[in-house]
């Protein structure tokens, strides 16, 4: 694919682009699921194609195609874009990068793609089986999945990269009815690995915890509404700082003025304890170390101890911003063009155990992630409301008896600065099933942090 890519590009700068980028996309991979002890299906995922994106005359044009040998047709087609947008865009600027050549590869020990399909099924049938712990158990789901996504950039400025991703994971729902009515519970996990995660992991253990927290929560209460002390777990500080943050922290929206975060770099937008990082690299995330543009992703420092100090970046908003690119443009497919993303985001940790963080909690609530539903937020004034999973009441610093039904809301930057301490503990999720969405497109994400404290946050209940 290679030759193919870079047959594009000249062709394009000899028809007139200034610049040309070239993206081949193959994805391969399976899901199976299992429900109530029965199979439903095996659905299996195919893609294979290319996308060009040209600049002509400070303009942008894309084309993309599944028609391999169908180069000359992929390139007049963008460069007609390009030349057909003028009298409507605004010109295009690049912040410079250097090239890059490499191959990036997830590392693993057992090819996914080797093991029998029936291996798979095998278990995910015996896993969900094993599901059923009681008769008030009514609805049990299991899904495996395996995916390989391999990409192939080339550009005009001489880069010339293949980044190859395995990722494998599985998730679980389970119904339970009790004395106050149904409550529904999904959980699961995921890794960039291969097959050796999947043999490696108590998922037996795993689905059974989830049935038991369902029964129990399906017996439990909802909480008063009211203005509560929080300790939120790893699972719900990272959709908190994904959904509410991170996406005020994209630079599109920030420059757009779309975001909360406009014209506020320097300044103390959280409290002294927070401190939030993108990362493309981090152990048990979601492998990002290149983008869709060939820019290596780096390490990015969003809040530095309270103060935000960067946003995330393609290469023009870097330019329009004039800041670092930081490699974090991504394209759901070959048929998309890059636009910014999160990769990896999430709180470091801080120096509080578990136990100090809620020793001197009188009132308030242990609130969990796990089984957590959708949510809304507005990135341009920073609000959010989210529904979480089943969780806890915390009575004179000791975790007691579970609740259901917790909803949180309030102003992100309101909500990061009434953080009063951060747990030491530290733990990242991503997850095959699903992904972050944004206009019209959907990517592999990772999120999570340390046990943290906020002092004071809206909760709703009954």
């Amino acid at each position: 694919m290679d030759d193919l890519l870079l047959k594009l590009i000249n062709s394009s700068l000899s028809k007139g682009a200034s610049y040309a980028e070239a993206r081949g996309h193959v994805v391969n991979g399976f899901t199976i699921t299992v429900e109530n002890n029965v199979l439903r299906g095996v659905e299996y995922r195919s893609i294979r194609g290319i996308g060009l994106r040209v600049i002509v005359d400070g303009v942008w044009g894309f084309s993309s195609s599944t028609m391999l040998k169908n180069t000359d047709s992929i390139v007049d087609h963008a460069l007609s874009i390009a030349r057909a947008s003028k009298s409507i865009s605004k010109p295009i600027n690049l912040i410079d990068v250097k090239p890059v050549h490499g191959y990036f590869s997830t590392i693993t020990k057992i090819n996914p793609f080797n093991t029998p399909i029936d291996e798979f099924i095998s278990l995910a049938i015996d896993v969900n089986k094993h599901s059923r712990i009681d008769n008030n158990i009514k609805t049990v789901i299991t899904k495996l999945g395996v995916l390989r996504d391999c990409r192939v950039f080339t550009s005009s400025n001489n880069s010339l990269i293949v980044n190859e991703l395995t990722i494998v994971g599985l998730g679980h729902s389970s119904t339970a009815h009790g004395s106050l009515g149904y409550e529904s519970v999904w959980d699961s996990r995921s890794c960039c690995m291969g097959y050796e995660f999947i043999k490696g992991f108590d998922w037996y253990g795993f689905v059974e915890n989830i049935s038991e927290t369902a029964l129990k929560a399906s017996n439990s209460s909802y909480p008063k509404a009211g203005v509560y002390t929080i300790i939120a777990d790893p699972d719900l500080v990272g959709l908190i700082l994904h959904e509410a943050f991170g996406h005020a922290s994209e630079a599109d929206l920030v420059a757009s003025g779309e975001s909360v975060l406009q014209g506020r770099i320097g300044e103390y937008i959280a409290s002294k304890y927070v401190t939030i990082v993108d990362d493309g690299l981090i152990a048990d995330g979601f492998n990002v170390p290149v983008d869709d543009e060939g820019v290596v992703k780096r390490k990015t420092v969003v809040v530095d101890k309270g103060v935000l100090r960067g946003f995330l970046t393609s290469r023009e908003t870097a330019a329009e911003l004039n800041i670092e690119p930081t490699g974090n443009a991504r394209a759901e497919s070959f048929s998309q063009i890059p636009i910014v993303r999160q990769t990896n985001y999430y709180m470091e940790k801080g120096d509080y155990s578990f136990e100090e963080l809620i020793e001197d909690v009188d009132f308030g609530l242990y609130v969990k992630g796990c089984g957590a539903g959708g949510g809304q937020v507005n990135v341009g004034i920073g609000s959010f409301t989210f529904n979480t999973g089943p969780s806890y009441i915390i009575r004179n610093g000791e975790v007691s008896e579970m609740v259901r039904g917790v909803i949180l809301s309030g102003y992100i930057l309101d909500t990061l600065k009434s953080i009063d301490a951060v747990g030491k503990d530290f733990s990242i999720r991503t997850s095959i099933f699903g992904g972050c969405g944004k206009d019209n497109q959907t990517v592999k994400v990772g999120h999570g942090g340390p046990h943290v404290r906020i002092r004071s946050i809206v909760v709703g209940g009954r």
